[in-house]
């Protein structure tokens, strides 16, 4: 079963095993949720790989990146045989053809750029196609989930110089005033990469259905979240949860809005589901939940692909 993934924090992951004297890769990562045979056994076609900057514990983010961006590009050389990084949507056509797994490469906090659409443009250059504006942290874009105040002035130009690059606007993690920023300024397609439904479960980091409409009148995606806290009152990651998060985004937004979002190495609720080598538990929930065989497709990769190709 062919499976796109918006969003996950193994390059992190990987960055911290190293440091701490431990290294991993993603040919041996088995504690990892994501490693390449996971990807592989569940027949992944492409997954997003996030190098994530928490600013509470670095003292230069935009250091911090370039560290991680080298992380990356280690693991993509190493393992061409099997990885495909996906630079534009050209690079898409090659994964069908070869069997290989695409990796694209985005960024969670857009503090790393220090408010300089220069370094935006570095980024693209190092191969960043997706940008989330903010984590859970003010910066020169603007303000996180939880807190008023939307997109700055920058913020609003780096949204304008993101469409003519092609590189995707991320809101996961902003705050309500600034997703409203975000619709109202964009011209483009965005995305909320791994956020839920707040009708469903009351947090902020969750969309309310008039975001969700939003976002499909835009031609854009949610990714569901795996993460318990975002889905429900369990301790544990369910896929019924997943499922039911699905199930409201596709009645609220219809089925072109709903995607896979699953923070896999960034969440450390248990998961039902064990980690990326059990995506296909996920199918048969969904097929028991009553989606079509088309549904599934369309949710676990062909809406991500087709936002891909528009954007990019």
């Amino acid at each position: 079963m062919p499976f796109l993934d918006l969003h996950c924090d193994t390059i992190a992951r990987l960055l911290a095993y190293d440091r701490a004297g431990f290294p991993r890769s993603l040919r041996d990562g088995e504690d990892l949720h994501i490693n390449l045979e996971k990807l592989r056994q569940s027949g992944y076609l492409l997954q997003n790989f996030a190098l994530f900057v928490n600013l509470d514990r670095t003292e230069d983010p935009l250091q911090e990146v370039l560290t991680l961006a080298d992380v990356y590009w280690r693991e993509v050389e190493a393992n061409r045989d099997l990885l495909v990084p996906i630079l534009s949507r050209e690079d898409l056509d090659q994964i069908g053809r070869e069997g290989k797994i695409g990796s694209l490469l985005t960024v969670e906090e857009g503090a790393v750029c220090k408010g300089r659409l220069s370094v935006l443009r570095m980024l693209y250059r190092l191969g960043v196609r997706l940008l989330t504006l903010t984590w859970n942290h003010e910066n020169e874009l603007g303000h996180p989930n939880g807190k008023s105040g939307g997109l700055t002035e920058t913020g609003f130009a780096f949204l304008e110089e993101m469409e003519k690059l092609g590189m995707l606007v991320d809101v996961s993690h902003l705050g309500d005033d600034g997703f409203w920023d975000v619709c109202r300024a964009a011209k483009k397609p965005f995305l909320a990469s791994h956020s839920s439904c707040r009708a469903l479960w009351n947090h902020p980091r969750n969309l309310t259905d008039e975001m969700i409409k939003a976002l499909s009148d835009k031609g854009g995606l949610v990714g569901v979240n795996f993460y318990a806290g975002f889905l429900g009152e369990s301790p544990v990651s369910r896929t019924e949860d997943m499922v039911r998060h699905l199930r409201h985004l596709v009645d609220v937004g219809g089925l072109s809005v709903a995607a896979l979002g699953s923070d896999f190495d960034g969440i450390d609720s248990p998961l039902e589901l064990g980690d990326a080598g059990g995506m296909l538990q996920l199918v048969e929930a969904l097929d028991q939940g009553g989606f079509t065989p088309r549904e599934i497709d369309a949710i676990c990769w062909e809406n991500g692909m087709r936002l891909y190709r528009e954007v990019l």
